[in-house]
């Protein structure tokens, strides 16, 4: 009789955001990252809820092979990393960050894989002792890099903004086999200082971090500031990163399933 095929479980928390209307919390992603996964890492995708303090890491740290970080609205809150305060009118989601930020470290312990996109770079850069910048553009000598508001077309908004050179020696240049790439850009905050045990993958040319990857184990735990997910298709870096990711994920499947 043969064996059944392994099939690689990825989770994917989820935003939490509340309506105006009392009592209506909604637990939202977008679809995209889902099909992607499932598509070009060859996993099972399941949605982990933003309980916050009352979820059960131990539980789903057993059952996930692989963590994916989206990106979302909502920034990190500074005092996760020791910044200043942000502004009453910023977008927060504190269940968000109560859910993520123990799953990175959970993953990080156990050697689960880990691939951020966006805001979830800048969660497993917090979520390791690193620190973030609020606004990148508002640094000197940086450029913008938010979302496009000269456009509605969503193509637009997610098109190519600005080249990044990868680091010598690092895993984005072994996979790609070039030293730079052109990527989108639609990031207010960005890494300030990179988690010790992390190293900079790539940078753009006004000197931002665009990838960073957990140095010395073999478990692949890597973050990239664009939205990868967007136009994988055509954009070899970030298929081979999702495949990649998909392959050490079957690695962990598979040691999980002899254990």
């Amino acid at each position: 009789m043969s064996k059944k095929p392994i099939s690689p479980v990825v989770g994917i928390p989820v935003n939490h955001l509340t309506e105006d209307r009392p009592m209506s919390p909604l637990f939202t992603t977008a679809k995209k990252y889902a099909e992607v996964v499932s598509d070009f890492s060859k996993t099972t995708p399941i949605l982990i809820p933003a309980f916050g303090a009352k979820t059960n890491f131990e539980v789903i740290l057993s059952q996930i092979n692989g963590l994916l970080l989206t990106g979302g609205r909502a920034n990190v809150e500074p005092h996760h990393y020791q910044g200043p305060p942000f502004p009453d009118d910023e977008i927060i989601d504190p269940e968000r960050d109560a859910t993520v930020l123990p799953l990175v470290r959970g993953c990080v312990d156990r050697g689960i894989p880990i691939f951020g996109i966006c805001r979830g770079i800048q969660e497993i850069n917090v979520a390791m002792g690193g620190s973030l910048h609020y606004r990148i553009h508002l640094l000197p000598g940086k450029n913008d890099h938010r979302m496009r508001r000269d456009t509605d077309l969503i193509e637009e908004k997610f098109g190519l903004r600005h080249s990044i050179k990868l680091s010598s020696g690092g895993l984005l240049k072994e996979l790609s086999k070039v030293d730079e790439v052109m990527v989108n850009s639609l990031h207010g905050q960005g890494i300030n200082r990179v988690a010790d045990g992390f190293k900079a993958e790539a940078i753009s040319p006004d000197g931002v971090i665009e990838a960073i990857s957990m140095q010395g184990s073999e478990s692949f735990t890597v973050g990239v500031q664009w939205h990868a997910e967007w136009g994988v298709e055509s954009h070899s870096l970030s298929r081979k990163l999702f495949e990649a990711f998909g392959l050490a994920a079957l690695t962990h499947a598979k040691i999980s399933t002899e254990n």
